[in-house]
């Protein structure tokens, strides 16, 4: 006779909910922006337009599609990472960036998490992590990185990053 294992309601739910906090988004998906905080509520459309310019930032770089992945950019831009500062101007992203160095074996990235750290009428910091998946959908690495979202002429677009990617 098998001996049946009883298990409470409560412990099945939380035991689905961790497996489901594991799990993140559905594979390679990127998680929604989160909805805004009290103390930035005031600047809830800034933060709106800053969250969707990262959401088209992934995107065209998930599409290796170079000059809307520029068009994403408030120029100049400032990248920290690798231990260097980068200056980066229109023109400087070339379609081998996607098949040497650390995007080798890459397939596509996916934000982990973008949670407001400040916003004003004009910039908005945000605290990401993305993880990057090699073409077969397995994990290949994941940054945390803060992300300046800055409003120029009247459009928003990524002023700076500070990231830990190489």
């Amino acid at each position: 006779m098998r001996k049946r294992m009883m298990v409470s309601r409560r412990d099945a739910m939380l035991a689905a909910g961790a497996a489901a906090l594991a799990a993140g988004p559905a594979a390679g998906q990127s998680v929604a922006a989160p909805p805004v905080k009290p103390e930035h509520a005031r600047f809830a459309a800034e933060i709106a337009a800053a969250q969707a310019c990262l959401d088209a930032f992934m995107t065209a770089f998930n599409a290796r599609d170079i000059p809307a992945y520029e068009a994403t950019f408030n120029f100049p831009h400032v990248r920290f990472a690798s231990g260097q500062v980068t200056i980066i101007n229109p023109g400087y992203h070339k379609p081998e960036m996607f098949s040497r160095g650390s995007l080798a074996e890459w397939g596509r990235s996916a934000w982990a998490r973008r949670d407001v750290i400040h916003a004003g009428a004009d910039k908005v910091h945000i605290d990401t992590r993305f993880t990057r998946y090699r073409k077969d959908g397995t994990v290949l690495s994941a940054f945390d990185s803060i992300y300046i979202v800055t409003k120029q002429d009247g459009r928003w677009g990524i002023q700076g990053r500070s990231s830990y990617a190489p």
